[in-house]
């Protein structure tokens, strides 16, 4: 093949389901190779007098049929496929040239001009298979594919589908506002959207990379402002999956923490429309965290309690238990609790809390707005106003407020 070495190669995608395929050596190129290899469901023969314990775990659960003996002329007879890899050059020369002889495509790991086949650099993502070629470069051809194949998973690479799909509708959960904290999948459903229903504590700055033809309905729910009602926003998701088109409902934090994710859930199952759930990162850790509060540490808190603040400790449509909570030794973390704080630290320090327990309220957390106020059960009410604290903001009651990260404990 030297002679034709100025000449690219040229890519094809092979189909091994069921057909043979000769592995001779069972070092380290077979263990990388093999899961491949497997996984395109090849009946995979290895010709090799030992083998790595990844290698022999493949051929003790019967993934592979192992032959332990050296490579013996023959034994490439009626393969589709050959992968030549041990460490003795000549048994290499004699299988790859056998592979010449019955035109057997064969990768050589030791003399890739002697080969007639190369491996790429390969990757997947949602069924799409990178495959990577540069010839004799091959840590260039692994960047390559790693680019394409991170750009296919976090959506930053564009490549919607052409061909019809079946229309979804995903409950994606933003995390808490910064938009590198969505998940990987969640941002690639988002570059597949045809319609992005979009709450107000979603990150944001991701409806701007959006493309033109994406229809964005602002679902935001504004305290005591104005707000989608969450009825219309269940048939605004059945409306645009039942038109076909592929919906995305992008809400802050986590979908099933606190954001109603399960009604809308419920309403879809309801419609006959399967969802997909996609988690995110709550606020109610990930918040403390960028504020440099862990939720838990070693010998101040070894559990942390999270609830919803939105309705007061004296409402009769209260469903905390505020007088348990307040026998806790461990961390109180409050969302949406920001206008009720004062009445909820009063009902934790009559129920027992010291007037003293620190709390921190971190609003915009996450975000490049993010701002910390320190406070007491005592003072908190003060403070919230002088300090002009607004939603949204996470509350963290207890020791852990004072932990910091320049201060051995």
């Amino acid at each position: 093949m030297a002679e034709h070495a100025e000449h690219p190669a040229y890519p094809v995608g092979l189909r091994l389901s069921g057909r043979r395929v000769v592995v001779i050596g069972g070092g380290q190129v077979a263990q990388r190779r093999l899961p491949a290899l497997i996984a395109a469901g090849a009946d995979v023969t290895l010709i090799s007098p030992s083998a790595t314990p990844s290698v022999e775990a493949m051929a003790e659960s019967g993934e592979i049929t192992w032959t332990r003996r050296r490579y013996e002329d023959g034994d490439i007879a009626d393969a589709w496929y050959a992968l030549v890899a041990t460490s003795d050059p000549e048994a290499n020369t004699r299988a790859s040239a056998e592979a010449d002889r019955t035109k057997t495509w064969c990768v050589r790991s030791d003399d890739a001009e002697a080969a007639t086949a190369w491996t790429p650099a390969t990757g997947r993502s949602e069924g799409v298979t990178v495959a990577v070629l540069t010839g004799r470069d091959p840590r260039r051809s692994a960047a390559v594919r790693d680019a394409i194949v991170e750009g296919l998973r976090d959506g930053s690479l564009a490549a919607p589908h052409h061909r019809s799909r079946a229309p979804f509708v995903a409950l994606v959960g933003g995390g808490p506002g910064d938009p590198d904290l969505i998940t990987v999948r969640g941002r690639r459903l988002l570059a597949e959207a045809d319609v992005v229903i979009a709450d107000r504590l979603g990150p944001r700055d991701l409806l701007d990379e959006l493309p033109p033809h994406v229809e964005v309905i602002d679902a935001a729910k504004i305290p005591y402002g104005r707000f989608m009602a969450q009825e219309a926003i269940n048939n605004a998701l059945i409306e645009h999956a039942k038109a076909g088109k592929a919906v995305v409902r992008l809400k802050g934090g986590d979908p099933f923490v606190f954001g109603r994710g399960m009604e809308e859930a419920q309403a879809l199952a309801e419609a006959g429309i399967a969802c997909t759930v996609v988690p995110g990162i709550s606020s109610s850790i990930s918040v403390p965290g960028a504020a440099g509060i862990p939720v838990t540490h070693r010998g101040v808190a070894h559990e942390f309690t999270v609830v919803s603040g939105h309705v007061a400790p004296d409402d009769p449509r209260s469903l905390v238990d505020w007088e348990s909570l307040a026998k806790l030794t461990g961390t109180l973390v409050i969302l949406m609790g920001v206008d009720k704080i004062g009445a909820i630290a009063a009902a934790l320090v009559a129920h027992g809390k010291a007037p003293e327990t620190p709390l921190a309220l971190i609003q915009e957390g996450t975000t490049a707005a993010q701002r910390r106020v320190d406070a007491t059960l005592a003072t908190v009410g003060e403070t919230v106003k002088a300090q002009d604290v607004r939603p949204p903001a996470v509350i963290v009651v207890g020791d852990v407020v004072g932990v910091r990260a320049d201060r051995t404990e």
